[in-house]
């Protein structure tokens, strides 16, 4: 039996040191507090989300990592929303348009918001010092940033991630 949990120990031992480096340090109050446009050029505020848990993706179109990385974006709101998670892509984009055309080529099916100004701080305020893409944060009900990271996430990063923000 214990042979067969070593994999599944290193993996997690693996997870946890790729989402440290900050992820607890952050306070998700910058993202509760922001407002962007949704796809349709309205404006939303993040605090409507309060409460729910959250895997917040900040990507830009341009952005080869983040093209490969929403599939498995739209694969976990598939998997775990049902369980009550939302994923949320904040775009680093200004033109709700473009961004339509390309949530339908990339069968975006989860809340695309679009980060017009201040996005880049968000990201900051968030734990990503570097203001990197992707960048992505797990959040759970009580609005505790529970895994953070830069860089595009496979399907077993979001899965833990997923996991953690539905404790």
């Amino acid at each position: 039996m214990f042979e067969k949990s070593a994999p599944v120990a290193r993996r997690i031992l693996l997870l946890l040191l790729m989402f440290t480096g900050g992820a607890h340090a952050a306070s998700s109050d910058a993202l509760f507090a922001a407002k962007h446009s949704g796809s349709d050029d309205k404006p939303v505020a993040l605090e409507s989300f309060r409460g729910k848990p959250l895997i917040v993706n900040f990507w830009a179109r341009w952005c080869a990592p983040c093209r490969v990385e929403i599939p498995e974006l739209a694969k976990t709101q598939d998997k775990y929303g049902k369980r009550g998670l939302t994923v949320i892509g904040i775009g680093l984009e200004d033109k709700a348009e473009s961004v339509r055309d390309f949530m339908k080529a990339y069968d975006m099916n989860y809340t695309v918001l679009l980060a017009k100004t201040g996005g880049i701080e968000l990201m900051q305020a968030l734990g990503n010092s570097r203001a990197g893409l992707p960048f992505t944060v797990a959040i759970n009900r009580r609005g505790e940033i529970v895994a953070s990271k830069l860089g595009a996430m496979n399907r077993a990063d979001l899965d833990s991630a997923a996991e953690l923000a539905l404790k």
